[in-house]
């Protein structure tokens, strides 16, 4: 069976370690040639070491596979343009990027600082419209291409102590859509991932999986949705966790209620609020919707 991925390029962000290490050693065993991009950073964003990504690289040429590494920052607009250039200049083309560098600055909203918040947001939020934005350019002119976005049930449900980290990865699965509509005419994809296990991100958060086992659940699904195997399948949301694949849905109406004469205030009190409240969205955390063990 011919490798699903055979002649393609991807650029793979954050994939020093973690699930976007998976990532580009799976993208690289099914054909692709790969930047694996990694400041090398701490988990908060602090330090830099260009050694996770060379584990990776090293991983990737002993099983046979093609790799270069980029440094390069997605949180900055010149920094990201680089990171897509680095395709161009090694491999000749770019034909799949990986929106998965990520920080975390985790604490309780009303103690964040203005620097967790605009931290987490440049590196998740901004850093995916960069680095997404600079492969555009590319994917116009050959008519083809693949975003794969990672985002979160932080975000898509809703956690503690995650406000700057839950809005940029919901802002994430907005991005991914308004992608796909925008760029479908040039026969380009977007769609997102929500990994919901243990990782060395989410290791606060209590979830009966061995982080390896959470990691390589991604991977598959990565590599089918950057496929052309996958070439009718974009503006989706889909959520791994161990063995099952989950698609999400988006926010649409679920009530209504109307009055011919107009509203009130208390009109709204005393005729949406009984109407409605049986429909409201419960105040849940992901662990109350997935509150049983991975299968």
């Amino acid at each position: 069976m011919a490798n699903m991925l055979e002649g393609k390029v991807a650029v793979v962000t954050g994939s020093g370690g973690g699930i976007g290490r998976e990532i580009a050693i799976m993208m690289a065993s099914e054909g692709a040639k790969i930047i694996i991009n990694d400041v090398g950073a701490s988990l908060s964003g602090e330090g830099k070491s260009d050694s996770p990504a060379q584990q990776t690289k090293q991983l990737i040429e002993q099983r046979g596979g093609q790799a270069q590494i980029n440094t390069d920052s997605v949180a900055e607009w010149g920094s990201a343009q680089k990171i897509i250039q680095s395709a161009m200049d090694h491999f000749g083309r770019i034909d799949i990027v990986v929106n998965n560098a990520g920080i975390l600055r985790d604490v309780i909203f009303h103690k964040m600082t203005a620097d967790d918040w605009l931290a987490v947001i440049g590196v998740h939020l901004n850093g995916s419209f960069f680095t997404s934005r600079a492969a555009a350019e590319h994917f116009r002119k050959q008519e083809s291409g693949a975003f794969v976005h990672i985002t979160s049930t932080s975000g898509l449900i809703g956690n503690f102590g995650q406000a700057n980290y839950s809005a940029a990865k919901l802002g994430i699965t907005a991005l991914s859509k308004s992608i796909a509509l925008d760029m479908k005419r040039y026969n380009v994809r977007s769609n997102c991932i929500a990994p919901f296990a243990w990782s060395r991100m989410t290791s606060s958060i209590p979830v009966n999986t061995p982080e390896q086992q959470a990691r390589d659940k991604n991977a598959p699904v990565a590599v089918f949705l950057a496929s052309d195997a996958a070439k009718n399948v974009s503006g989706q949301v889909f959520g791994t966790r161990h063995n099952e694949i989950y698609l999400f849905s988006s926010p649409r109406p679920v009530r209504s209620v109307h009055r011919s004469e107009g509203w009130t205030p208390e009109l709204v009190a005393e005729h949406m609020l009984p109407a409605m409240e049986a429909s409201f969205m419960p105040l849940d955390r992901s662990g109350d919707v997935f509150g049983w063990d991975p299968i």
